[in-house]
């Protein structure tokens, strides 16, 4: 041990490497892994790496080369696609951890006392909240990898995302790896660390004890259609065929809705009707409507359009054709629908997978009304990614869907983490919302999860070509989290204000101190 402290201590370069591996660990506790409760301690030599810093401007490092490997580490299977721009991405995002890391350093440096240690258990998850809303914005890649996601299958912790969303499950699991870290460097603040895990502990226990739930009120039958891979020159069409065989599958099996995955059809029905016309016969034949998903170019002012180009669109198909109901994807996936700042970052598309054209982007939300099938039912549709953003699912729910639908494709990284970790992210959003929600893929991993989280029937997995019905509770009522949105967000930049306020003025006293004049004059800049 004393050798390797040894190193760390004489060369940056052993330095930044357990930098990069400390930030890398949290990633096992995401699918497919899912070690869930490795993420309670992942952090720890993480923050003991920068808290040890022999200058404020090392432990940014510090935090940079960890946030470096944290997002490598979680999209890793970008590599095969984007090959060395994952790591240019992932070093462009690292730098947000920075300052996370300067925070450890300011507050747990050397021995700290009572009041830093106090202070770190507050502002430490602050910190590293902020860096996940920002991040979590589309264009620098969205909210892959938050944290409290990797809680997906816990139920106390899913019910405390019915509270405050995967931000307070993040806070949660950031507060518990401080509180350890607290323990390990500071024994004269033992104390206020051990009463902040006590506090965690209590109000984890006080949501699942109190938090109020939505009340069941009947159950949903839906029918989820996985066609696998289907490689070859004409595999557009033979996969439309493999849909199809899968879907007649479903006859007199009484379901209320069958869906399809992302890109399920390769041509604008508009322009083909035969194929159009074949969902219909099959939505007659099976008594439910169709969801499908059309990946395909699409003229101005067809279904809404405001400009010809590529679409990836929802479309609810009903015994005699489309009902009108579309939603058109607004959410873009940065470098593979669309490359930002094509005029500087095109050459992405020489080294990699990256889209060669921009998709075209949905204006607006939309609930589709089902009426074929077993009951009226009110459903809110998302593509792929987009079932990362728990602000889009909430709107959904607040917009009056019963059921949340995402209908995805993982076949570019079918033999990585991915399918597993982006269906563990239904479970997420169906617990903030109380309502089921149900993740349909072309390829990958389909699953359904009822209102409260919990898986309603095993994984479809990524090797698997069938159709399979899910038969879901589902809820009225609404969660705290979709009556209050982001509280927690909002309680964290009030303690990282307050934070800058007391700093701000204990930099004002030292200043007076050392100038020797009243500290009041100093702060009015008298």
């Amino acid at each position: 041990m004393e050798r390797w402290r040894q190193r760390l201590g004489s060369s940056p370069w052993w330095r930044g490497a357990a930098a990069v591996g400390a930030g890398a660990l949290p990633a096992l506790a995401f699918p497919a892994p899912s070690l869930w409760w490795f993420a309670y301690v992942a952090l720890v030599p993480w923050m003991l790496l920068a808290r040890s810093a022999a200058t404020p401007r090392r432990a940014a490092l510090d935090g940079w080369l960890g946030g470096l490997g944290f997002m490598l580490a979680v999209h890793h299977w970008l590599l095969p696609s984007l090959h060395v721009f994952t790591v240019v991405i992932a070093a462009l995002l690292g730098a947000l951890w920075a300052p996370w890391g300067r925070l450890l350093r300011r507050l747990l440096h050397g021995v700290p006392s009572a009041g830093q240690a106090a202070a770190a258990l507050v502002a430490v998850p602050s910190a590293w909240l902020m860096v996940e809303l920002v991040r979590s914005w589309q264009g620098l890649g969205g909210p892959w990898g938050l944290l409290g996601s990797s809680q997906w299958q816990v139920v106390p912790a899913l019910r405390l995302a019915s509270v405050g969303g995967v931000w307070l499950v993040s806070l949660l699991v950031v507060t518990v790896n401080t509180g350890i870290t607290v323990l390990v460097v500071a024994r004269g603040a033992r104390v206020p660390a051990v009463a902040g895990l006590v506090a965690t502990v209590t109000v984890t226990g006080a949501a699942w004890a109190w938090a109020p739930r939505p009340a069941t009120d009947g159950r949903v039958r839906i029918a989820v259609v996985q066609p696998g891979v289907v490689a070859g020159a004409d595999s557009v069409a033979r996969r439309f065929d493999r849909e199809e065989e899968l879907t007649r599958r479903l006859a007199g099996q009484d379901v209320d809705l069958v869906v399809w995955g992302e890109s399920s059809v390769g041509f604008d029905l508009a322009e083909r009707p035969d194929l159009a016309g074949r969902i219909a016969a099959l939505s007659r034949e099976v008594g439910a409507d169709v969801l499908v998903n059309v990946d395909a170019r699409r003229p101005a002012g067809d279904g809404g359009s405001t400009a010809r180009g590529i679409y990836k669109s929802s479309v609810l198909i009903g015994p005699d054709g489309p009902t009108g109901a579309r939603y058109d994807k607004m959410r873009l996936v940065p470098f593979g629908e669309y490359v930002p700042a094509r005029g500087l970052l095109g050459w992405a598309t020489s080294v990699g997978k990256a889209a060669g054209e921009d998709r075209m982007r949905g204006t607006r939300q939309v609930v589709m009304d089902v009426r074929h099938g077993g009951r009226d039912l009110r459903v809110g549709p998302l593509v792929c990614f987009e079932s990362a953003f728990p602000d889009m699912t909430r709107k959904l729910t607040r917009d009056g869907a019963r059921v949340l639908l995402a209908q995805s494709s993982t076949s570019t990284f079918q033999h990585s983490w991915a399918p597993e970790q982006h269906a563990s992210l239904a479970a997420v959003r169906a617990a903030e919302t109380g309502r089921p929600m149900v993740h349909a893929t072309l390829t990958g991993v389909s699953a359904v999860y009822g209102p409260d989280g919990a898986r309603a029937g095993a994984w479809l997995g990524a090797s698997a070509s069938a159709a399979r019905v899910y038969e879901a509770p589902t809820a009225h009522g609404s969660t705290l989290y979709v009556r209050f949105g982001d509280w927690p967000v909002h309680a964290a930049v009030t303690v990282l204000v307050v934070l800058a306020a007391a700093e701000a003025v204990r930099w004002s006293r030292r200043r007076a101190a050392a100038s020797g004049l009243p500290s009041a004059h100093v702060w009015h800049g008298r």
